[in-house]
């Protein structure tokens, strides 16, 4: 989140945008899943997620701590060199996928988990906001919607918004925007 966030990155790394992008007033939340090819399954499974969910929590606390003491590298010419880095490396790191044409390149780039992270990092940081974490644990079919019960069950999910906690956010349920892009990101469903 924001919903355009990805346009919005693209243009900030071609030069037509400046740092920040994101207004100090837009929730700017980010999301992420565990078990997405497979379910997770089993206490093993669930432990190991779980663990990799506080390891996440980890390190975009510190990540936003260490930036809080480093002001002066809150600015557009090194966060632009930071992504224009991080595209180089996905361009290395995929030499099979279709990286050549550039709407394509964008969109991988500007989806890329660790360029959104920090850009939820950066953001946070130069707003000097409030952040929350949530973590569900492996959703049952009945807590999720219908149309999403092939898409989610057995997944874990960890939520963070630059609010200080849930009842600052303008949604009805923290899994509200998720559930919206899931459904908008996801074909096959209703």
């Amino acid at each position: 989140m924001p919903e355009d966030i990805s346009y919005r990155i693209t243009k900030f790394m071609s030069g037509d945008m400046q740092f920040p992008f994101v207004k100090q007033n837009e929730i700017i939340g980010t999301f992420y899943i565990f078990g997405k090819e497979h379910k997770i399954n089993g206490p093993i499974e669930i432990l190991d997620a779980t663990n990799l969910a506080k390891r996440a929590i980890t390190q975009l606390s510190t990540d936003i701590r260490v930036l809080r003491n480093s002001p002066g590298k809150i600015n557009s010419d090194l966060i632009r060199q930071s992504y224009t880095q991080r595209a180089l490396q996905i361009s290395v790191e995929s030499p099979n996928s279709n990286l050549v044409d550039p709407s394509h390149f964008n969109k991988r780039v500007a989806a890329d988990p660790t360029i959104l992270s920090n850009c939820f990092v950066e953001h946070i940081t130069y707003y000097k906001q409030d952040y929350f974490f949530e973590l569900f644990q492996p959703f049952k079919d009945y807590q999720v919607p219908s149309s999403l019960v092939r898409i989610l069950e057995g997944r874990m999910l960890l939520l963070v918004f630059n609010v200080k906690n849930p009842t600052l956010l303008p949604f009805e349920h923290t899994l509200t925007p998720f559930v919206t892009w899931v459904r908008k990101t996801s074909k096959n469903v209703d």
